[in-house]
């Protein structure tokens, strides 16, 4: 099992408390028979070498893709057949055919035995994928193989969305409702973790519905009621603030930190993205949303994305100073990235504006801090330099520092405070920290 790292990525100065590993290859490895040697190769922690193998699984985002297929050059060059799963694969399979050998569509539960099974037999197909059910079972991961130094464990109790968002293509690769995992398979999973650090992988932890607030409901329940201490990190929409219970559950089951997509404080630009719910919520309601989530000791990871078809340069200044001015504690300050299998990309691709076209080499450019398209009130270099100074407001350290006192302030808590200091950090550093001076805190509030 190998792990691509993204070459941008790889010269980031990572702080080691806001990774998590590679859960979908654990997932892979767990599913592989006992008969089997599994070693696992990160390049998050080690730089790749070659290993012999008879046979080899990548997984790979779609800014690390072209990476996975250098790695898997080196395999087939000496005849070891690759197999490449993953969101790109799963979106590209015509592209990902090219430089592998076997590509899984969608999810590996349900092929990975078919996989190893026509291996053996020597009758490997080109693809393999497998219609997704409305529950879903998961094994207990591979943990065994994960980098000692990742500082979050992760878990996953749900997959699948019903919105279906511009930019986003999770609903087209894990299913366009809420498919969800028993209860009791996630609290028997989520008992066997030792790091005290976990992170909901879920798109959306408690989903829109009924049925899904009360499963979340249950499932905070369960993590108190078997006396399961963690602290925990979570996805989830605007709504999560909606019902009192729901906060006072999530906050005495652990969670310290919660990220809400905003994208936009601009009813236009939520309009563009499709993002209803916030439509619904309405933007002048943010900040009660924000002070809810407050006063249940939780601190909020605010995603925006600048670069929209309705920005200009004194919209991306005034959304930089809404995230100044608001209570949001962690800010993340994306540029709009049209990812293959998103509605965005078929747009801009269909109007000609998408200018990181030489595939695969421009996928490395696809990790939320480059302009690979043509904006509509700006040229591409006119967007990136106004990002940069952007990002040197949203991210001035003298400015982490007093929204991490706020952070405490507001939530009475110094671990959701602390969580939401290293988010800035790391996000500083991904932005910036290639063109300025790393941001080194020294581990500080963590001991």
């Amino acid at each position: 099992m190998i792990n691509p790292i993204n070459a941008f990525t790889r010269e980031v100065p990572f702080l080691t408390e806001s990774l998590s590993p590679p859960l979908g290859l654990g997932i892979v490895a767990a599913l592989t028979p006992d008969d089997w040697d599994v070693e696992l190769i990160d390049e998050t922690f080690e730089a790749f070498s070659f290993v012999d193998a008879d046979l080899v699984g990548i997984s790979a985002l779609t800014s690390a893709v072209r990476r996975a297929y250098e790695i898997a050059a080196i395999y087939r060059e000496k005849a070891i057949p690759v197999v490449l799963g993953g969101i790109h694969a799963s979106m590209m399979p015509d592209e990902a055919s090219k430089y592998v050998d076997v590509v899984v569509i969608g999810e590996a539960e349900g092929v990975w035995s078919d996989i190893l099974q026509d291996f053996v037999q020597g009758t490997l197909k080109k693809t393999y994928q497998k219609e997704t059910a409305r529950m879903f079972h998961s094994p207990k991961p591979r943990r065994d193989l994960f980098h000692p130094n990742y500082g979050l464990a992760n878990i996953q109790t749900t997959r699948g969305c019903p919105f279906a968002c511009d930019f986003c293509s999770v609903h087209i690769f894990n299913g366009p409702a809420y498919r969800y995992r028993p209860v009791d398979e996630v609290l028997d999973e989520l008992e066997q973790i030792d790091h005290k650090r976990v992170f909901f992988v879920d798109d959306n932890i408690i989903g829109t519905s009924r049925f899904s607030i009360e499963r979340a409901k249950q499932l905070f329940r369960g993590v108190m009621d078997r006396g399961i201490e963690k602290d925990w990190v979570c996805q989830a929409s605007m709504n999560f603030a909606d019902d009192p219970e729901v906060l006072e559950l999530a906050s005495k089951s652990g969670c310290r930190t919660v990220l809400l997509g905003i994208e936009s404080e601009t009813t236009e630009g939520l309009q563009l993205t499709n993002k209803k719910l916030n439509i619904r919520i309405g933007t002048d309601h943010y900040a009660d949303v924000i002070s809810r989530i407050h006063n249940f000791g939780i601190s909020v990871i605010g995603a925006m994305i600048y670069g929209l078809d309705t920005d200009h340069a004194e919209s991306l200044n005034a959304r930089s100073e809404y995230l100044i001015r608001s209570e949001i504690d962690t800010h993340q300050a994306n540029i709009l990235t049209p990812l293959p299998g998103t509605e965005l990309y078929k747009r801009l691709m269909s109007e000609g504006r998408i200018t990181a076209t030489n595939y695969p080499d421009d996928w490395d450019r696809y990790h939320c801090f480059d302009v690979v398209f043509e904006p509509k009130n700006m040229s591409a270099d006119e967007l990136k330099e106004a990002m940069i100074k952007n990002w040197e407001k949203v991210w001035d350290k003298k400015l982490i520092y007093r929204k991490f006192l706020q952070t405490i302030k507001l939530t009475g808590n110094k671990t959701a405070a602390n969580w939401a200091f290293f988010g800035n950090i790391e996000r500083y550093n991904l932005a910036l920290g290639k063109i300025r001076e790393p941001f080194h805190s020294g581990n500080l509030f963590f001991k």
